[in-house]
């Protein structure tokens, strides 16, 4: 007995082993702080929400977004004739998205003076690609007209005012485009979001991201003007978010107002 504890004494004593164990523990301790110290200064897990700042002016988008501890910066302007001249009329990252405390929301603002862009070329992209590329030219997605196609919204063909539009025309900044896109038979199914809450034109965003056309806006008393419409918040939507999917293309009607009903 004596001499197991004796070798026990002795294994622990030696300095050697000593020395290999306090630098052991003393590595995982500065892991742990190097851990804790980077989760502090990175914020991490520490998400927020970014907020709608469409519609406001740019000081007004500032203030907003600095309660949230974020910033923003304008980046563009557009030309829409019936909106505010000033106002926000995109922003990168959209309403919704999880961004860390800091971060700088880049804007589009509603210009001045009357503004013409060039249009893109679109075919061969995908409807997100395509929609990021309309929004970055200071254009709008109008429909989505859904053929058969091999591939599923694949865009096919542009089109400005019931025209197809060629590459490189001219066109007034906040212009429509409607799209023709594919639609395979074996990738046809979608699902309605829930916009419930949002705002006029983050929720046609969200629509269309589904793969889906507003085939309605409905605004009650409360709106008199097509500012109001851009503050204007969906309360009810038909068909309602469902866990049965859709065909491509469906359409779907929202209902908005100034009210905020629970």
């Amino acid at each position: 007995m004596k001499e197991k504890e004796n070798s026990k004494t002795g294994f622990l004593g030696n300095w050697i082993v000593r020395n290999i164990l306090w630098a052991i523990a003393f590595f995982i301790a500065l892991l742990l702080v190097a851990k804790i110290g980077l989760n502090v200064v990175t914020n991490h897990g520490q998400m927020i929400e970014v907020p709608d700042l469409t519609n406001l002016t740019f000081e007004q988008a500032r203030k907003e977004a600095g309660r949230k501890g974020l910033k923003v910066e304008i980046v563009d302007s557009i030309f829409v004739r019936r909106m505010a001249k000033g106002a926000v009329y995109s922003q990168n990252p959209k309403a919704g998205a999880q961004v860390k405390k800091g971060r700088c929301i880049m804007l589009t603002t509603n210009a001045f003076n009357t503004k013409k862009v060039s249009m893109p070329n679109l075919i061969g992209y995908s409807m997100r690609q395509a929609m990021s590329e309309l929004n970055s030219r200071g254009l709008a997605l109008g429909r989505l007209i859904y053929v058969d196609d091999i591939a599923t919204n694949n865009v096919l063909r542009q089109f400005y005012h019931n025209r197809q539009i060629k590459p490189g025309r001219q066109i007034e900044s906040g212009s429509a485009i409607d799209l023709e896109v594919g639609l395979n038979s074996d990738d046809k199914e979608t699902y309605v979001p829930n916009v419930r809450d949002m705002k006029y034109l983050r929720a046609v965003d969200a629509i269309h991201e589904s793969s889906l056309n507003v085939s309605k806006a409905v605004f009650d008393k409360s709106v008199k003007n097509y500012a109001d419409s851009l503050n204007a918040v969906v309360y009810k939507q038909s068909p309602a978010p469902s866990k049965n999917p859709i065909g491509m293309g469906s359409s779907v009607t929202i209902y908005l107002s100034l009210d905020v009903r629970n």
